[in-house]
């Protein structure tokens, strides 16, 4: 059997997001947000890099190393 890992505030906040992001690409016939021309400028991909990086630091803030 397989269990579903539920997901936390940060984690579902990025899915809502994705979701988002991928209706604009797919609205735009894209696979990607590079080719974009609002790349750039483009708030909700500014929220998805965000909530990226919230989702990996848990929202503790500070900086972040690979």
């Amino acid at each position: 059997m397989s269990e579903e890992k539920k997901l936390d505030i940060w984690e579902e906040k990025l899915e809502v997001i994705l979701k988002e992001l991928n209706s604009c690409q797919n609205s735009k016939n894209l696979n990607s947000c590079k080719p974009c021309n609002e790349f750039f400028e483009c708030n909700l991909r500014k929220k998805y890099v965000l909530a990226v990086y919230e989702s990996m630091n848990k929202g503790s803030g500070g900086g972040f190393e690979f």
